[in-house]
């Protein structure tokens, strides 16, 4: 093996050596040029390697250039993805890179060329893409465009990588406000059908129930989107205890979603669906998740109301709330200073929920006692 010049060791250390250059001004705070420029990189280098005759890329070269290249690129947006997990209004711009291309060191040298082990430049992209991506969906949120916030978020799902809790939670408040604004549709449309139908107004129930059927269709088409970007994409690469119960219990949501519109053979797949959902994410959470943690607090309110509402089955609904509530009181004295205000807002609506159904069964109790009573006199 050849060894190489004195002055072509001292000239590649010195080219090692030197610190990346970072623009003092950010005139694409975006970094759409930069993914430009990119873009064109892994096209020369990897796309169309150089012949044979000639100098050579070799491996090590390559793949030093490549971690210059993405190390110039890619430490702000690894520095501001830890920043933006704690204040989501922290957001670095992207800083392209004005570093001058590295002159290849072992110029006239042949090596054997080889893919490198990491195409960093794609990560970088992929990086990048992703931050421009939950930036877009913030702005969305603000504007009140939740449709368009759905959009954005899913091409993060769509990455396959585990969500951070802001991506998470910027997912989730996306697929609620535009399936919550069909939902309350479909509750109103639906008590004027019922009104209707009492007062004997065919011909305005049959214009009211072709509209309540479009806005199921809708209902069923963002259920069906939600289902499909957890079973394909969240629920496989989610590796944290509490990823997965939220990912269960969202996915137990949406099927609760269409079984409350749906009839028939629907219905019962979708509760089947629903409940199961709501089964697996339970039994996680009891091993991975303390009692008065949020998300384990909001799965058992969700859950109870899958039982009340749902299966009608106020009993169960209230087993599974007192418990989940009383868990809870047992454990107040551990609850963290960040969760305390969400875990405290739960128990409220777990403690309100038991009240009414409470109030509901004895309501309940007593006219099945009247009916029993009108029973033996009518003897």
């Amino acid at each position: 093996m050849a060894h190489l010049p004195g002055h072509k060791n001292a000239q590649t250390k010195q080219l090692m050596s030197q610190p990346n250059s970072v623009a003092p001004q950010d005139p694409d705070p975006l970094g759409l040029q930069a993914d430009i420029g990119h873009e064109r990189a892994v096209k020369d280098t990897c796309s169309n390697p150089p012949s044979t005759q000639g100098w050579q890329i070799s491996n090590q070269a390559r793949f030093v250039q490549q971690v210059r290249v993405h190390g110039s690129c890619s430490i702000d947006l690894f520095d501001s993805t830890r920043r933006s997990t704690r204040d989501p209004n922290l957001i670095a711009p992207h800083r392209p890179s004005t570093m001058q291309p590295l002159e290849h060191p072992f110029r006239g040298y042949r090596s054997p060329v080889l893919a490198p082990p990491v195409d960093l430049t794609l990560i970088g992209w992929h990086l990048r893409e992703r931050d421009n991506q939950v930036y877009m969906a913030k702005l969305s949120e603000q504007a009140e465009r939740y449709d368009e916030m759905v959009n954005f978020m899913k091409e993060v799902a769509k990455l396959g990588v585990e969500l951070t809790v802001e991506e998470r939670n910027l997912l989730s408040v996306a697929y609620k406000n535009v399936i919550g604004a069909r939902r309350a549709s479909w509750r109103i449309v639906s008590s004027i059908e019922q009104k209707e139908e009492n007062k004997g107004n065919s011909a305005q129930v049959d214009k009211i129930k072709a509209y309540r059927q479009k806005i199921e269709a809708e209902l069923s088409d963002v259920c069906s989107d939600i289902l499909a970007v957890l079973d394909q994409y969240l629920i496989p690469s989610a590796e944290a205890g509490e990823s997965k119960v939220f990912y269960y219990k969202m996915k137990g949501d949406y099927h609760r979603y269409l079984a409350e519109f749906a009839a028939g053979d629907k219905r019962k797949e979708a509760a089947s669906s629903a409940h199961d959902a709501y089964k697996h994410a339970t039994d996680i959470a009891q091993t991975e998740l303390a009692p008065t943690h949020p998300i384990r607090l909001g799965l058992a309110l969700n859950f109870s109301v899958f039982y009340y509402e749902i299966l009608n089955s106020p009993d169960r609904a209230c087993h599974l709330a007192k418990q989940a509530f009383d868990d809870a009181i047992a454990e107040l004295d551990t609850l963290s200073e960040e969760s305390y205000k969400d875990s405290t807002l739960i128990m409220q609506l777990l403690r309100d929920n038991l009240t009414l159904w409470t109030t509901d069964l004895q309501d309940g109790d007593k006219a099945e006692e009247a009916k029993e009573a009108e029973t033996e006199e009518a003897k």
